[in-house]
Parts: C-alpha cells; sequence; structure tokens
C-alpha cells in the first residue's frame, strides 16, 4: 500500500473538527476528496477507520493508535518545512565511545564544547576498552570514538587528536637504584601491563616485541586506575601517561623512573566510519582536536 501525508492530514482533521465537511474546509478541498483519502486508508489497511454505527466521524480504537502515529509524521513535516525556512535544527543524538583516559581528562569538556556547538544535542557517552569501542563503531552501533589509532582499518577515518608522553613509574621507594635504568633492570620487579583490550596496552606490547625486550613477570589489567592503584600499592613498576599522573608524583604517591630506551608516546585519533560520510560527525571529529587535553585528570 502507498500511505501519504495528505492522507494521514484528512484523517487528523476529521478527529479535531468532527467531520468530513469541516476537515474538507480546513484542508480547502472537497468534501468528496476527503472521502476518497479515507476509503485509501481503509482499503490500504483493510479496515475501518470510523465507527459507523455511532454518529458523526468517530475513531476505532486501532484508528486512534493510527492516528497518534501520523501525527508525529505530520509534525516532522512541519519541522522539515520549518527547517527550510530558517527554522532551529532537529535535535541531535551522538554515540561516542571514549577510553578510561579521555573519561578522565577532558571527556567534560568534549561535552560541553558540543553543546555550545549544537544546542539541543543529546550526547551518549560510552567508557570502554578500546578493542570493543573499534567492534561497536565497525558494528555501527557508536558515530565516533576516540581512542589510540592503532586498531583502526582501512574502511575509517581517522583524525589526529594528540600524542601522549608515557613514563615508567612505581612506589617511591620501590626501585632504589638511580637511574637512567635499562629495561633489564626494570624486569627485576614485577611490570604492571595493560591487556589486549586495551590500545595502550596493544601498542606498548607491539613496541616491547619490535626492541626484543622480553618481561618476565607481569601482572596485567584493562583498567587503567586499577593500574594506578596497583602501582601506588608497591605491586611492581608500570607505564603511565606523564603529565595526567604528576599530581600524584607530587604528592610523593608515584615516583618517576628514569629508563632506556624512552617509552614511546601513544597516538590517539578521533575514528569514524567513512562509508557513511556526515558533515555533523566530521564537525565533532574538529571540536575533538580543538578541545583535546591528556595533561590532567579529572577536569572540570
Amino acid at each position: 500500500m502507498t500511505l501519504t501525508l495528505k492522507q494521514l492530514e484528512a484523517l487528523h482533521w476529521i478527529a479535531e473538527l468532527g467531520s468530513f465537511e469541516r476537515a474538507a474546509a480546513q484542508l480547502g478541498t472537497t468534501q468528496s476528496t476527503i472521502s476518497k483519502r479515507i476509503q485509501q486508508l481503509e482499503a490500504g489497511f483493510g479496515r475501518p477507520l470510523f465507527d459507523r454505527s455511532q454518529r458523526g466521524a468517530r475513531l476505532t480504537e486501532w484508528s486512534e493508535q493510527l492516528l497518534a502515529m501520523g501525527r508525529e509524521m505530520l509534525a516532522l513535516q512541519d519541522r522539515m518545512v520549518a527547517l527550510k525556512d530558517g527554522g532551529p535544527a532537529p535535535a541531535r543524538r551522538l554515540r561516542l565511545g571514549v577510553t578510561e583516559l579521555c573519561a578522565i581528562t577532558w571527556l567534560p569538556q568534549l561535552i560541553a564544547a558540543l553543546g555550545q556547538a549544537s544546542p539541543g544535542l543529546t550526547v551518549e557517552p560510552e567508557v570502554e576498552l578500546s578493542r570493543n569501542l573499534y567492534e561497536r563503531l565497525a558494528e555501527g552501533r557508536i558515530d565516533l570514538i576516540i581512542a589510540p589509532e592503532g586498531l583502526a582499518d582501512a574502511e575509517m577515518a581517522v583524525l589526529p587528536l594528540a600524542r601522549v608522553r608515557n613514563a615508567w613509574m612505581a612506589r617511591p621507594g620501590l626501585v632504589t637504584r638511580p637511574g637512567p635504568l635499562t629495561m633489564h633492570d626494570l624486569a627485576a620487579h614485577p611490570i604492571l601491563i595493560q591487556g589486549r583490550g586495551s590500545g595502550s596496552g596493544l601498542f606498548f606490547e607491539k613496541w616491547f616485541r619490535a626492541e626484543g625486550i622480553s618481561l618476565r613477570r607481569t601482572l596485567a589489567t584493562d583498567s587503567l586506575m586499577a593500574m594506578v592503584g596497583l602501582t601506588i600499592a608497591g605491586l611492581g613498576v608500570s607505564y603511565l601517561p606523564r603529565h595526567c599522573f604528576e599530581p600524584l608524583v607530587r604528592e610523593g604517591k608515584l615516583a618517576i623512573i628514569e629508563a632506556e630506551p624512552a617509552l614511546p608516546e601513544v597516538p590517539y585519533a578521533a575514528i569514524y566510519r567513512m562509508d557513511r560520510p556526515s558533515a555533523f560527525i566530521s564537525s565533532v571529529a574538529e571540536i575533538a582536536r580543538e578541545v583535546c587535553d591528556y595533561s590532567r585528570y579529572l577536569q572540570g
């Protein structure tokens, strides 16, 4: 069947004004035209829209449900016409995926900046492991993710945001040898690492392998904050974003361990699917680049 807005419009005004005649006058057409539109609706759905055992134009219970949905379609048409004439932009929804590091640093600034750029925007943030974020992006369940670049494939657009410098850290007093230390020296202690679900964990795993570094005793966790907590507790040496956690160094909870070779910087990016081009999603990525700041945690 072919359902038209004119048919729904006729049904709406009959229900509002109580008769076919008044609906025709409201729409500037004839009563026979209104009757024809209703007949087309009834033929298409195979059931009557009005209770003809009653006087007047009384809807059936089923047609009341149809009318409720039809009014939503008519309202959407009005909004589209208003947009053409310079009316307010429709409300948008953004499904945004971020890693834990973004969540504890600059996510509040990003949401605030997006709200200023697009009033009425609803942001639905998801904080997840990089691997899960990439899977959800590929499946179309997330619009844009902010994560380390390493897992992006050829069908994804990648806008670089920042390179995060990491440093070896431990509880003060755990490592007593003066630096800079070699990896052999560090390996005398348990090494706390992020697991393979983490983009940073995969990045450093590849780097260790490329450098020929073999870690004998490791404790892996996918959670960055759990890794910080385990390090502060003195359970081993870990690599952590240097600038982000410098306040904990100043508070005497962590100590930076100088070692060679120096840890590489982790590249972070805004990533979205190229097969679904959207000026809106591209603008979100650009805003993310403007406000990106991994240097401080718990930013207001």
